[in-house]
Parts: C-alpha cells; sequence; structure tokens
C-alpha cells in the first residue's frame, strides 16, 4: 500500500480523497492555487504545496507543477479526483514513465475511451448497442449533412474529447445543421483543444443511466447497480439516484453484464463509469465511459456499502477485489442532490465569501463539501460547493428525507440552488419517477408559465 499520495485537485472531492486517505493510514499532500490558500483540504492534509496562481491552467492543470510538488513531497502516488487532469492521457503516461502511480486507468484506457468515436467503434466489434451515429469523427461539413441524412433528425453534435455538455448541440432541422456543427468545432477546440466532432441519434426525452465498474489488474471486473442521472441542465447532471426507477432487476443485469464487457474490452483496471441512453421501451445504448471517479459516485456508495475511493486506491496498489458480482447488494434508494453558487433562477454564478454554513444531519444523510463559515468561494473554478446525499429503505422514504434535508441546509452570504431542489422534490411528477433528460426543461418551462399567468 501507498505511504503518501498527492491529491491533484480541490474543493469537496480533494477533503473525500483526503478522509480515504485517513482511515487507510496514507499520509497525504495537498496543492492548492494562491486563491485556495486557505481552504479546507489544505486545512486538512497532512502537507501542502502551492502550485501557481489561481487559473486553473497555471495550477491545478499545470502538470511540471504537481510533479515537482510530488517529487518534493516523495509522494509515491497521485489521485486526481474528477475534472482538471483527471482524464488525461499524456499526465498518466508522465507519472507512469517517471515512476508514479496514477490512481485510476492506464493511459490508453483514458485514451481509447477518452476518444468518443473510438470508443463507439470498439462497442460495435463487441456487439454492445450503441446509438446510430457518425462513423468516427466528422471534419467537413458535407460530411456531416451526409451523415445526419442517413441517421435521421434530431441529431446530436458531440465533442469527441469533450463532457459536461461542451462542445454539443442538438440539431432537429437541416437548416440548422451547418452552423450548429461550426459552433460545436470552435467550442470543443476552446474547451479541449480538439475541434473533433461526430453526430449521433438524439433521442427525445430519454432517460440517462450509468453503471458503475471496478476492475483489478487480474481482470475481475465487477459492477454496482446504476445510477439514473437524468435530472440535467444544459446536459450537466443537477440530481442523480439510485437505483433507477426505471431498470428492473433484470435489466439492471443486462446492462451491468454490457458494461463489465465494455471494460474488459480495453483491458479496463480500476474504477469507471459506462455511460447508457435509456429510450422509452426499455432498450438500452452505449453513449460513453468515464474512466475517473464520478461527482455521483456517493450515491452507490450508499446503497452498496463500498467506500470507491478506497477502492480506486486499493486498485491502484495492485491489490485484488475484495468481492466477487454476487456479493453486490443493493439496499434501499439514495438521492444526491449537486448544491451551486449559482443563483436558482437564472444559473448565473454567485462566488464570494460564505457568512453562514450549517448542513443538515440526522439518519441517513450525508454532505460531502469543503466549505465553511467564512470559507470564500472563488470565481475561478466550478460552481459546486456542496453534495448532499440521502439514504432511506424505498425511494418514497428516501424522497421524504431529502425534503427534509433540504429545509435543514443553510447557506448564507451566496446564492445557491437549494431552492430549485426544494421545488423539484416538491414536484408531484419527479416524485412518481417519471423522469427523462427533458424532465427539468419542462419543469422550469410549466414554472415560467404559472409565474406569467
Amino acid at each position: 500500500m501507498f505511504k503518501k499520495i498527492l491529491v491533484a485537485n480541490r474543493s469537496e472531492i480533494a477533503v473525500r480523497v483526503i478522509q480515504a486517505c485517513r482511515e487507510l493510514g496514507i499520509k497525504t499532500v495537498a496543492v492548492y492555487s494562491e486563491a485556495d490558500a486557505k481552504a479546507l483540504h489544505v486545512r486538512l492534509a497532512d502537507e501542502h504545496i502551492c502550485i501557481g496562481p489561481p487559473d486553473a491552467a497555471l495550477s491545478y492543470r499545470n502538470i511540471p507543477n504537481i510533479l515537482s510538488a510530488a517529487e518534493i513531497t516523495g509522494a509515491e502516488a497521485i489521485h486526481p479526483g474528477y475534472g482538471f487532469l483527471a482524464e488525461n492521457a499524456h499526465f498518466a503516461e508522465v507519472c507512469q514513465s517517471i515512476g508514479i502511480k496514477f490512481i485510476g486507468p492506464t493511459s490508453e484506457n483514458i485514451a481509447m475511451m477518452g476518444d468518443k468515436a473510438k470508443a463507439r467503434e470498439a462497442m460495435v466489434k463487441k456487439g454492445i448497442p450503441v446509438l446510430p451515429g457518425s462513423r468516427g469523427v466528422i471534419s467537413e461539413e458535407k460530411e456531416a449533412v451526409e451523415a445526419a441524412k442517413r441517421i435521421g433528425y434530431p441529431v446530436i453534435i458531440k465533442a469527441t474529447a469533450g463532457g459536461g455538455g461542451r462542445g454539443m448541440r442538438v440539431v432537429t432541422q437541416e437548416e440548422d445543421l451547418l452552423t450548429a456543427f461550426q459552433t460545436a468545432q470552435a467550442e470543443a477546440k476552446t474547451a479541449f483543444g480538439d475541434s473533433g466532432v461526430y453526430l449521433e441519434k438524439y433521442f427525445l426525452e430519454p432517460r440517462h443511466i450509468e453503471v458503475q465498474i471496478l476492475a483489478d489488474e487480474k481482470g475481475r471486473t465487477v459492477y454496482l447497480g446504476e445510477r439514473d442521472c437524468s435530472i440535467q441542465r444544459r446536459h450537466q447532471k443537477l440530481i442523480e439516484e439510485s437505483p433507477s426507477p426505471a431498470v428492473d432487476e433484470s435489466l439492471r443485469r443486462e446492462m451491468g453484464a454490457a458494461a463489465v464487457e465494455a471494460a474488459k474490452s480495453v483491458n479496463y483496471c480500476n474504477v469507471g463509469t459506462v455511460e447508457f441512453l435509456l429510450d422509452k421501451d426499455h432498450r438500452f445504448y452505449f453513449m460513453e465511459m468515464n474512466t475517473r471517479i464520478q461527482v455521483e459516485h456517493p450515491v452507490t456508495e450508499m446503497v452498496t456499502g463500498i467506500d470507491l475511493i478506497k477502492e480506486q486506491i486499493k486498485l491502484a496498489a495492485g491489490l485484488p477485489l475484495e468481492f466477487r458480482q454476487s456479493d453486490v447488494k443493493l439496499r434501499g434508494h439514495s438521492f444526491e442532490c449537486r448544491i451551486n453558487a449559482e443563483c436558482p433562477d437564472t444559473f448565473t454564478p454567485s462566488p464570494g465569501t460564505i457568512t453562514s454554513f450549517r448542513s443538515p444531519g440526522g439518519p441517513g444523510v450525508r454532505v460531502d463539501s469543503a466549505m465553511i463559515c467564512n470559507g470564500l468561494v472563488p470565481p475561478y473554478y466550478d460552481s459546486l460547493i456542496a453534495k448532499l446525499i440521502v439514504h432511506a429503505e424505498n425511494r418514497d422514504a428516501a424522497v421524504a428525507r431529502m425534503r427534509r434535508a433540504l429545509d435543514e441546509f443553510m447557506i448564507e452570504g451566496i446564492k445557491t440552488t437549494i431552492p430549485l431542489h426544494k421545488r423539484i422534490f416538491d414536484d408531484s411528477v419527479f416524485q412518481k419517477g417519471r423522469i427523462s433528460t427533458g424532465y427539468l426543461e419542462k419543469f422550469l418551462s410549466s414554472e415560467q408559465a404559472r409565474v406569467s399567468g
């Protein structure tokens, strides 16, 4: 097992990794930008080192500075968390070349599954259902027009190196295709340094279902049920739950087997997530594989009792999985609300100083956060400031518990999305589990109509 791990991230995920390391008896090194000098993850780590100015490109994405910090402090491994360098194949390769363990899959895994067009091709070869789409990356406008005609409208344009909704455009008619194509290419280039895009069939109101997998170096791979991540705004997840109200045990086994096959097809090792679209007829299609820990990993932890961060670290150390597929049991129901520092009506960022912070508690309530009273929410990074997670014996009980916990959650000094979460959990449609990726847009439109009326 490792003796010292450098955590190459910030905020709640850095705190989460430090907590797991402490329980495993591993020393930690926190890195931080000048904007995060007083951040909680810096206070909690055994050592800390500044890696640059507030700009993430000069700090949290600065590979030479992070590797220098690891060398100076004698860290044997680096945990990248999510975002920043977590899915950077070059970073993983450099770590390997200098003898520092990257806590995640191999650089080959990241490169293969990070190129979404290549990942689609690999899944087709394995007979795993994929969304109808273009044959690889499309660089010419003529190719885009021909592919869209073959697939049939509506289509969605996606950045091959992308994620988080960037470099993504939905097109419902041919006359809008070229403008959307050019915009997606430009956005992908800005966000990821790669203008490559591809096309997929766009299904109206599907569910976004993802399957958590774990794989060790001996080739043993297991799945830990599914998460329903359908509540999204502009392809950014807002609420996640496990298990999905749309997935029964038979479908769960089928999707789990497909996820395991997807991982084995590329000799995947460590923690990963295979994402599917589920249509109204309960047919599922491979979308992509995320080669990192997910923001929403706590709901899986709550229903399985398995600490995914600890498993990540143990797998990276070469230890085998200590359980088999038959040992994995889903117990009860869990929700996660992403609490963002944003206006709940306009979604505009709301950085600033938190003047009061009181998190909820009680049975089955968990808060993952790095925020404290008088803590600063800087304007330079993602607006996520806390994750509120609940667990109960069934979905109805979990809804009631989340409603109670949201009422108890007090954050003052900045605006947050808590009021929006409250309204969603009060909605009868949501309470009945009748959700899809189009739910939030309809919900917000109906609210606006009531206000206007």
